[in-house]
């Protein structure tokens, strides 16, 4: 492993529950969070103070989203998804879409993806709050969505251990293979390297090249336990993992290598399982969450 300094410089006490997903906004050094406590709260990484919350939901929310300025996608759980306008701390508008959960959200030019507990990936115009499209849904819950413009493909990782791949233009499923043995928990695309990395239940990392037809590239048994979200640097050169086995690893994107683990032992890292990752521009900041309700704010020097 590589020469890596990390050490703790906050951590962003509050939330009540497990803490499921990080988003970034265009405000530098703000970023929101999302709990099993049903509360949205919005932090600013450069003081030490304990957030704001957004609003309170009856639910858990999984997934969050902020698809452009000002506004944020909430899903609901076993209710539907909610449109906040985060900054005044209004609701704009809702839209029942399900009774079960509601694992992931993503958007791109006016759309969004919400995946969903059974097994569904609702296509939504979020302006006007009305479906646009229901893709075909797999065996097992929607649990992971990356979005490639470029590609113009959706990326799609089920509890079923398939990734889908679908065609944005048609909606029109391209692909579908028995990715990992387990449930798929967490799919992103990096066009730098011309990969699409998934993380799974299984424990495995594995890197797909979407120009070869998806073809594996590499397998690396990442974790103890599940690998729970994967998030890249802003340059790209690196990435990081989290696990149910309560560390977060940085990799070396070219190699797939590991470079270092972050955990309670040598970095006062996380009691529990680790579930969002975000790595900020701010200052280069990296966040993790989990299920100890804590957002801990890492520096991580090269």
């Amino acid at each position: 492993m590589g020469s890596i300094q990390v050490q703790k410089v906050q951590s962003l006490t509050g939330h009540r529950s497990a803490i499921y997903n990080l988003q970034p906004t265009e405000d530098e050094g703000v970023i929101l969070s999302s709990a099993g406590d049903g509360m949205i709260v919005r932090w600013g990484l450069g003081h030490p103070d304990e957030g704001e919350m957004i609003a309170k939901l009856p639910n858990s929310v999984y997934a969050i989203h902020v698809p452009e300025a000002n506004l944020l996608l909430a899903g609901h759980n076993y209710d539907g998804i909610h449109l906040l306008d985060w900054r005044n701390k209004k609701e704009v508008a809702s839209l029942q879409l399900t009774r079960s959960a509601i694992f992931d959200i993503q958007s791109l030019h006016g759309l969004a993806y919400v995946g969903t507990g059974d097994g569904e990936v609702v296509v939504v115009d979020y302006k006007k709050m009305a479906v646009v499209r229901t893709l075909p849904s797999g065996s097992g819950s929607a649990r992971s969505i990356a979005v490639s413009d470029k590609r113009r493909e959706l990326a799609v990782g089920y509890s079923d251990h398939f990734i889908r791949i679908f065609d944005l233009d048609t909606y029109a499923l391209k692909k579908e293979w028995v990715a990992h043995q387990n449930s798929v928990f967490s799919v992103i695309y990096n066009h730098a390297h011309d990969l699409l990395l998934s993380g799974s239940r299984d424990a495995r990392l594995k890197a797909w090249e979407p120009g070869k037809d998806y073809a594996l590239r590499q397998e690396v048994v990442a974790h103890l336990f599940a690998i729970n979200h994967i998030a890249y640097s802003p340059d790209n050169k690196h990435f990081v993992t989290c696990s149910l086995d309560k560390t977060v690893k940085v990799w070396d994107a070219d190699r797939l290598a590991l470079l270092k683990v972050i955990d309670k032992a040598r970095h006062a890292g996380h009691s529990s399982s680790v579930n969002r990752l975000l790595w900020t521009s701010f200052q280069n900041r990296l966040i993790s969450a989990g299920d100890d309700r804590m957002i801990s704010v890492w520096d991580v020097i090269f």
